[in-house]
């Protein structure tokens, strides 16, 4: 055993100073070659490090993906609950009966923002349903051209082609029949007839020409009806996404811990029972004082279907930009979100909502408020009057 174990040594021994003999060898080429044994590690060492590592831009993206959080599944089922319930909203709410082309909607922006329609020729589209102020004037009740205040609030146009009709009481199926009621309307804008209004048009010279590339092919293509399909043409892009669509489409930190909370409760607690959709309502009617009553003397929907059931119902409001539309009701009776919020609760669900609630939901109707985009309202520059244009009338 004893020989045996010296033999192993002596064997091992012996490759140890051939290694040695070897390595020796080997640094005398590596000298005489003009390369140090340490160039040729770092060498190698780069060689392998490159090798092995990613791009850097796919380095940077990893890099970037791995600082990222997790998202948090309660918050991502949330925003999928939503996304169920609510929808994202579209880029636009096309007719396919009125083909919105580029000149259809340049002449409708003109129209909505001209004058010259009404009696005292003082009032546009523009100034009940102001476009820089999300839609509306701010007032309980709009001022017609002699000065006479209407019976209703005036809703915002933004979002509005999405709704199953216009106006209050639903009496316009769309917004191009919208279009063609406030200016025949004797307190609003106070033309006596669409002829009238035709007249107008045809008296300014460069809307022949706009009206003609709205409607290619038509022998007499200003009408009245044209006038309001231009008008309805640009109505129907006035969208105003906002940061709960990101939210929606998997931006989850686009609202904060009140909103969220805020967007629960306005979920578990009914609140989608009416407002419901991309614009949250404008999707049906509905008393108001659904559970428990409420005191109005408006009849509603009633004045139009002469229905009895249909008194004190009204088409339910958006609450796209609640925040910025108010004072709020179909009268402007209300001048408090949280107020509204409350009311709303109680009379239409029946819930009696704990501060805390309302808190929270008036938190997450903040972030319905959307983007406006200011190139596609901007103000227009009008074509001038002709000899023929009609001068104000102030009666």
């Amino acid at each position: 055993m004893q020989r045996i174990e010296r033999g192993d040594r002596g064997r091992t021994g012996a490759r140890r100073r051939g290694a040695a003999i070897a390595c020796g060898l080997l640094l005398g080429w590596l000298a005489s070659s003009g390369c140090s044994n340490d160039d040729a590690g770092e060498t190698a060492n780069s060689q392998a490090a490159s090798d092995a590592a990613p791009p850097a831009d796919d380095a940077a993206l990893a890099t970037d993906e791995a600082a990222k959080p997790a998202a948090d599944p309660v918050i991502a089922a949330l925003a999928e609950r939503a996304n169920t319930m609510l929808k994202p909203l579209p880029t636009s709410a096309p007719n396919p009966a009125n083909e919105a082309t580029p000149a259809k909607i340049d002449l409708g922006r003109m129209l909505y923002y001209d004058t010259r329609f009404s009696k005292n020729q003082a009032i546009s589209c523009n100034s009940c349903h102001l476009l820089e102020a999300f839609g509306v004037d701010g007032e309980p009740t709009s001022p017609g051209h002699a000065g006479t205040r209407g019976d209703r609030n005036s809703p915002t146009v933004f979002n509005a082609a999405l709704h199953i009709a216009q106006f209050w009481d639903g009496r316009a199926a769309d917004v191009e029949e919208q279009a063609k009621g406030p200016i025949l309307n004797p307190v609003e804008m106070g033309m006596g007839s669409d002829s009238d209004v035709v007249a107008i048009l045809r008296s300014i010279p460069g809307y022949a020409s706009a009206f003609a590339a709205a409607f290619p092919g038509e022998a007499d293509p200003i009408t009245y009806d044209n006038m309001a399909r231009a008008i309805g043409a640009f109505e129907r892009n006035l969208m105003t996404p906002g940061r709960l669509d990101a939210f929606m489409g998997g931006d989850l930190a686009a609202l904060d811990e009140q909103e969220r909370r805020g967007l629960e409760t306005f979920l578990n607690t009914g609140c989608t029972s009416c407002h419901n959709g991309p614009a949250l309502g404008g999707q049906m009617y509905r008393k108001l004082g659904f559970v428990f009553a409420y005191e109005t003397k408006d009849p509603g929907r009633e004045k139009v279907t002469g229905d009895p059931a249909d008194r004190h119902v009204f088409k339910v409001p958006s609450l796209r930009n609640v925040a910025k539309t108010g004072p709020w009701l179909h009268d402007g009776s209300i001048t408090e979100l949280a107020e509204m919020v409350r009311l709303m609760g109680y009379h239409q669900i029946g819930v009696t909502l704990e501060p805390g609630q309302i808190e929270d939901l008036v938190a997450f109707l903040g972030a319905l408020t959307g983007e406006i985009d200011p190139v596609y309202i901007a103000r227009p520059t009008l074509p001038e009057s002709g000899p023929e244009t009609p001068k104000p009338d102030p009666s």
